[in-house]
C-alpha cells in the first residue's frame, strides 16, 4: 500500500485564482502564513481581505485583493523580475514563473503578438500576482505533492474585459484549456478566469474523476457572482492521502470483431501485444451477422500503452474498427519463486489469496524440464504441488 499527499480540484461552478486561494485557507492552510510568503514579493500597495462566506448553506473563504486605483500594467519580463528578486522558495518562484508564462503565451497567440509585448492588463495588476504566489506557495506549504482537477466547464454569453466585448469562455482561457477535457454549461457568466485556467493547466498532474483517496480536508472558495439555478459559485477542493493498492490498476480494455481475418497469425499477434506491453490476449469465437462465424479479440493494457496497442492491431489485423474503454481490475499480490525438484530448480508462481498462499506451475518451465528429461508433463506438475503442499 502506497500514499502520499494529495489535492483534488473540483470545479463544479468553475475556477479563478481568488477562488483556489479562498478553497486552500478553508483547507487549513493559515492566514500568517500566507501573508508571510507574500510579504516576500516585497510589493507595496495592496491589502488582504478574507471573509468567511455562505452559500446555499456551505461555509467558504472569499478572498479579496485591495490595490491602489490605478495598479500598474506589467509585461512577463516585469513580473519575472519580481519574482526573482523575492525571497520565496525556488520551487514556488519557478511554478508561478510557468503560469504566468502560460497566459502571456496564451495571450501572444490569441492577439497575433509576441509574447514579451502582451500587457498583462487585469493579470498584470496586483491581485493576481497575490492570486498566482499565494496559491503555489499554499499547495506547496500545505505539502500537496500532486494535484488532480474534475473537467472544467464551459459557458456561453460574453465578458467585458481591457480589450472590449469578448466571448466566453474567453479566447485566451480557450488558449489555455487546449487539451484539457472541459464541457459545456448554460450559464451566460464567466466561470473560468485565465488566472484559473493557467494555474490548473500547470499545476495539475491529471485531469480526472476523484482518485481514490483518504480526505483529510475538504475547503470552499467563493466566487463574486450569483449563479442561476442557485448553483453555488463555489470552488471545491478536496485534500488527502492518496491509497492506491500496489494490485489494484486502471486499465483499458480494447475490443474489435474479425470476420475476415486468419487465426493462424494469432500467435505472432500475441507476441506482438505483450512485447508492446499488453496484460492480456484473448481471442473467442463468435457468431457475427449473416451467420458467418468469426472471432473477438480482447487485449487488456496499461492506460499509457493503449494507443500503441490500438494501432499494432489496426496492421497487424483485417480490422477496420475497434471500441475500448476503461475498467478497474484487481489482481492478487504475487512474486515468482523457485521450487526444488528432481530435476533441477523451476520456475513458479507464489500467489496470495485470501485463503493463504498458493503457488502456480507456470506452463513454459514445465514444459522445458518435461522435454529435457523426456517425461510427461503432468508429472512435472505433480511434482511442484507436492513440494510446495505443507505436510
Amino acid at each position: 500500500m502506497t500514499s502520499s499527499c494529495i489535492a483534488y480540484a473540483d470545479c463544479f461552478s468553475g475556477i479563478s485564482g481568488d477562488m483556489f486561494l479562498g478553497a486552500l485557507i478553508h483547507c487549513g492552510l493559515s492566514e500568517e502564513l500566507l501573508n508571510d510568503e507574500l510579504v516576500k514579493l516585497n510589493l507595496e500597495g495592496y491589502s488582504l481581505t478574507i471573509d468567511h462566506t455562505r452559500t446555499n448553506g456551505i461555509g467558504g473563504i472569499k478572498v479579496d485583493v485591495h490595490g491602489t486605483p490605478q495598479q500598474q500594467f506589467r509585461h512577463l519580463s516585469s513580473i519575472k523580475t519580481i519574482l526573482q528578486n523575492s525571497s520565496l522558495d525556488q520551487r514556488i518562484i519557478a511554478s508561478s514563473i510557468e503560469v504566468f508564462n502560460e497566459i502571456a503565451r496564451a495571450e501572444a497567440k490569441v492577439h497575433d503578438i509576441d509574447i514579451e509585448k502582451v500587457h498583462f492588463h487585469e493579470v498584470g495588476a496586483i491581485d493576481t500576482i497575490i492570486d498566482v504566489v499565494g496559491t503555489v506557495a499554499g499547495l506547496h506549504h500545505l505539502g500537496v505533492r500532486k494535484l488532480y482537477c474534475s473537467p472544467v466547464p464551459s459557458p456561453r454569453g460574453f465578458v467585458e474585459c481591457a480589450h472590449g466585448r469578448l466571448p466566453l469562455p474567453a479566447p485566451a482561457v480557450c488558449e489555455i484549456l487546449t487539451g484539457v477535457p472541459c464541457y459545456g454549461v448554460a450559464h451566460s457568466q464567466e466561470l473560468v478566469t485565465p488566472t484559473g485556467a493557467a494555474l490548473l493547466k500547470v499545476l495539475t498532474t491529471e485531469f480526472r474523476s476523484m482518485p481514490p483517496m483518504i480526505i483529510t480536508s475538504t475547503g470552499y472558495g467563493a466566487g463574486s457572482h450569483i449563479l442561476p439555478g442557485n448553483q453555488p459559485n463555489l470552488f471545491r477542493l478536496i485534500l488527502g492521502t492518496s491509497v492506491q493498492p500496489e494490485e489494484h490498476q486502471e486499465v483499458e480494455i480494447i475490443e474489435t470483431h474479425l470476420d475476415d481475418w486468419s487465426p493462424e497469425s494469432f500467435p505472432y499477434l500475441c507476441d506482438q501485444l505483450f512485447r508492446d506491453g499488453a496484460l492480456d490476449v484473448s481471442l473467442a469465437p463468435i457468431q457475427m451477422k449473416k451467420g458467418r462465424p468469426g472471432f473477438l479479440l480482447k487485449i487488456i493494457c496499461p492506460l499509457h500503452l493503449a494507443a500503441v496497442l490500438r494501432r499494432l492491431v489496426f496492421e497487424e489485423t483485417t480490422s477496420i474498427g475497434l471500441r475500448y474503454h476503461r475498467e478497474y481490475r484487481q489482481t492478487l499480490p504475487r512474486r515468482i519463486v523457485q521450487v526444488k525438484t528432481p530435476w533441477g530448480k523451476l520456475a513458479a508462481k507464489e500467489v496470495e489469496t485470501p485463503g493463504g498462499t498458493r503457488v502456480y506451475p507456470e506452463y513454459e518451465e514445465c514444459r522445458r524440464i518435461a522435454e529435457k528429461f523426456n517425461i510427461p508433463l503432468q508429472q512435472v506438475y505433480d511434482q511442484v504441488k507436492k513440494e510446495t503442499t505443507p505436510s
